[in-house]
């Protein structure tokens, strides 16, 4: 004790070491009037000298509000010893949440500790003391044992009681977490676990508002609004990241692969645990986490493809390619590692798709409204009707969505606005083009130069440009096409077939060389086989309003066709006339001179007519096998020579067999197809030669059947030809051929191309007394002049 006394401190005052400086035992927290007015007392100790103010403060400020479990200064025995208790738990009740309002307590205390520098002279000096104690109860050793209370009441030697049983402690209550702890929850992605302690706010922001559905909340200093106001905020914030997870999944294999696929995973339980607590809701207070879920989904999908399409060349062509893959990529990431990490119920896949398939809806419908150029069109439908079917949805199995198929991206609407502009713009395109390239060309038709001709390739690249891509789009379109097509291609052959007419007319055209002329000539007409092959094509796929447009093609290009064939004809018989000219007479019967000039100068011109197509130029060698035998047989049946004896008919009708044998060479040689006309002077030189009256009247027969376009006057003049005047005989022969004649009368005439005898004029029948219904009608003095009896009328005439 004088040890003591001369340090000057008493005993009972001195604090144990490593302990602070007693306090009274009135506890501040306990006997504050309340909580607000012990925050302003503590919040008035900037430097107080007092040692009972220190130590309070030094307590505070060593414990942390929100830290659970043990002081290093705690003493045993103290309140709460057991049960670790912060300094907020013990101001408040236990059992209850913090709340956002107690926070600011703990800052007003955090900034108090901060300005408890001004006693540490003091300080010092009290643990210098405590130090000296320290070492003096060294030598005073250890304290005596205190008999305990069990051995106060129980005399020694007695049996001790048994002990009583032990009452089992009621279980410890979970402090719940406070509204910064569950935001700190948010913010480290533990959503499944932030989402449990909301629904357990929420739940005791229902029980405190009387138990019925949440709410507007209520005034800034009401404990219920305040509370429903942290679960909004809550909410939002857990919303917050949860959409942000949807974008960053999305957006790369970040948060998406690896320890991100547990963070999907959680997203789902929350959305899963949401759907539950909705139907506790009610449909009133319903949050529809799962709806929202979808629209965030809706978002992030727009953001992506809003991304994708802007920086890709090519124009809407090329953006649309760029959609096409980012589609593609990112189905691949919600097949491959989304999908499969939300829980199964939710129908992820499903969601992510229809996602997509709204915004590029959105995406489509927002560039259809533009006004977009004619290539952009046909993409744009195209990339609709076929590229996102077949090779975007033709991945996707449709059977696991939920609700069916999709939805189109684009309205009927809007698909026929799309292809109406379509059609207006390639009518007003294609007709101006197409008479652009007749005019270019026309040009060229005069001039001496013989350049190639691309008429037709220019038309069929003009039109098919259209009508190749129009079907790939749908058929109903590619039929609207063509029938646009088709109409444009007939008004353009009826100006083309007007422009060639007005070429042949010309008389300067006329001037032009030989060689020129035909060349030019060959040209427009291989304008026709390519144009016409496109006019039955967009015949065939378009509607059946197509077929006047089709007649109307084909009109003109058989009128461009037979001008044409009809000027070569005329330029190659010209050099024939003089040939022709030299058969049927009597140098003919003994020499093939003249014959032989007819082939030579045709196979000479065969080599120029082999530069037309195949189907003009069959065409155009059938015309000149027709007209070659024409002017075969006509100096024959016009009389030019006279059998007047058996023999000479049998040298002729040689004569006519070996020619008709040297022509049909020559025209097997020109590859001509008209072989109906190989027979014709074969049969002329049978009936020729036959003597007896049925053999002639059978070849007759053969020879109107075969020829239909044969008459009466035709078999005279041939009968005139052999010398046969016996009148029954004759008679007998023509009646074959006009009964054959009377039968077929009510038949069609043939075809231009099938005529031959009605091309070959003969002269007027001669008058003869055998004909029975002119001989009530001869004057009885005519019949005593029997030399006129069978003249010509025209002779007869002169007398």
């Amino acid at each position: 004790m004088p040890i003591l006394k001369s340090l000057g401190v008493t005993e009972p005052k001195v604090p144990r070491a490593g302990t602070l400086p007693l306090r009274s035992s009135r506890n501040p927290f306990e006997e504050a009037p309340a909580l607000g007015d012990e925050v302003r007392e503590l919040g008035s100790l900037p430097n107080g000298p007092s040692c009972r103010r220190r130590a309070t403060l030094e307590k505070l400020a060593g414990l942390a509000p929100f830290r659970l479990g043990w002081s290093p200064g705690r003493r045993a025995g103290s309140p709460g010893d057991g049960q670790p208790r912060s300094f907020l738990g013990r101001v408040l009740a236990p059992g209850l949440r913090r709340s956002s309002a107690d926070f600011g307590l703990l800052a007003r205390l955090q900034g108090s500790r901060g300005h408890g520098g001004g006693g540490s002279g003091e300080e010092e000096a009290v643990g210098e003391a405590a130090r000296r104690l320290a070492f003096l109860r060294l030598g005073r050793g250890p304290r005596p044992r205190r008999a305990s209370l069990a051995e106060r009441v129980v005399p020694a030697g007695e049996a001790a009681p048994e002990p009583p049983p032990k009452v089992p402690e009621p279980p410890k209550m979970k402090e719940p977490l406070s509204v910064l702890e569950i935001l700190s929850l948010i913010q480290q992605r533990e959503l499944a676990r932030a989402d449990e302690h909301i629904l357990e706010l929420e739940a005791e922001e229902l029980a405190s508002s009387g138990g019925g559905a949440p709410g507007p909340p209520k005034a800034e200093g009401a404990g219920g609004g305040r509370r429903a106001r942290d679960v909004a905020l809550l909410y939002e914030a857990l919303q917050r990241e949860l959409w942000a997870l949807v974008r960053e999944t999305l957006a790369g294999p970040g948060p998406g692969a690896g320890a991100g696929a547990g963070a999907v995973a959680q997203l789902g339980q929350v959305l899963v645990q949401e759907e539950a607590a909705d139907g506790r809701r009610g449909p009133a207070a319903a949050r529809k986490l799962r709806a929202r879920w979808a629209e965030a989904v809706a978002r992030a999908a727009r953001e992506r493809l809003e991304a994708a399409a802007p920086g890709a060349p090519g124009g809407l062509a090329g953006q649309l390619e760029a959609l096409r893959a980012r589609l593609l990529e990112d189905m691949a990431v919600v097949r491959g590692r989304l999908a499969p990490a939300y829980p199964t119920g939710l129908g992820a896949f499903g969601v992510y798709l229809r996602g997509y398939h709204g915004a590029l809806a959105e995406w489509l419908g927002a560039s259809a409204r533009r006004r977009l150029p004619l290539a952009d069109r046909y993409a744009l439908l195209h990339w609709h009707n076929q590229v996102y079917p077949r090779e975007v949805l033709g991945l996707v199995d449709m059977v696991a969505l939920e609700n069916g198929e999709l939805g189109p991206l684009l309205s009927a609407g809007t698909l026929r606005g799309l292809e109406d502009e379509c059609v207006t713009d390639v009518k007003a395109q294609t007709r101006g083009a197409l008479l652009r390239v007749l005019q270019e060309d026309e040009e060229h038709w005069g001039s001496p130069e013989d350049p190639p001709c691309s008429l037709a390739q220019d038309v069929c690249e003009l039109l098919e440009e259209h009508t190749e891509r129009a079907p790939r789009i749908s058929q109903e379109f590619g039929e609207r096409m063509a029938y646009c097509c088709l109409g444009g291609l007939a008004e353009f052959l009826q100006s083309f077939q007007q422009r060639v007419e007005r070429f042949h007319e010309n008389p300067v055209v006329r001037e032009l060389p030989a060689d020129t002329y035909i060349s030019r000539t060959i040209a427009l007409v291989n304008c026709g086989p390519p144009l016409r092959a496109l006019a039955e094509r967009l015949a065939r796929v378009g509607p059946p309003e197509c077929e006047p447009a089709r007649e109307a093609s084909a009109s003109a290009l058989d009128r461009v066709t037979g001008l044409c064939h009809r000027v070569l004809a005329d330029l190659l018989f010209q050099e024939l006339q003089p040939h022709f000219s030299k058969l049927m007479r009597r140098k003919w019967l003994s020499s093939s001179e003249a014959l032989d000039g007819v082939v030579s100068t045709l196979g000479a011109q065969a080599l120029a007519l082999r530069r037309m197509q195949d189907e003009p130029y069959q065409a155009l060698v059938a015309e000149l096998h027709r007209r070659a035998l024409v002017q075969y047989v006509r100096p024959l049946l016009r009389g030019r020579l006279r059998c007047r004896s058996a023999r000479t008919r049998s040298r002729v009708a040689r004569r006519l067999r070996e020619d008709a044998a040297q022509l049909q060479r020559l025209f097997r040689r020109l590859e001509s197809q008209a072989s109906w006309l190989d027979a014709v002077v074969p049969h002329l030189a049978e009936v020729l030669q036959l003597e007896d009256t049925p053999s002639i009247q059978v070849e007759v027969g053969v020879l109107v059947r075969d020829y239909p376009d044969i008459r009466q006057k035709h078999v005279a003049a041939l009968l005139d030809i052999r010398g046969l005047h016996n009148t029954a005989a004759r008679q007998e022969i023509l009646a074959v051929a006009r009964d054959l004649e009377l039968s077929d009368g009510a038949a069609l005439p043939p075809p231009r191309d099938r005529a031959f005898f009605a091309d070959i004029p003969v002269p007027r029948p001669s008058f003869c007394l055998g004909l029975p219904f002119l001989l009530g009608r001869l004057p009885l003095s005519w019949l005593s002049r029997p030399r006129l009896a069978c003249l010509p009328l025209r002779s007869r005439a002169q007398h």
